[in-house]
């Protein structure tokens, strides 16, 4: 196994990160906007999901 030099390392690890696209601050809102939106959607959907499991469930077993 080939030894490396520390210093070369760090070298190639701020060439690699000078490369990384990041995300301007509009992008980074609209994501973080869009996550959220999901987040709550997926929220509604499993509440409805549940109450209609949970009511007809009741139902079924004629418990109130």
């Amino acid at each position: 196994m080939a030894k490396s030099n520390p210093f070369q390392f760090l070298q190639e690890v701020r060439s690699e990160a000078a490369k990384v696209t990041w995300p301007s601050r509009r992008e980074t809102l609209i994501t973080t906007g869009l996550v959220l939106a999901m987040v709550v959607a997926a929220s509604l959907f499993f509440l409805f999901t549940d109450t209609i499991i949970r009511w007809s469930l009741g139902f079924i077993l004629g418990a109130r």
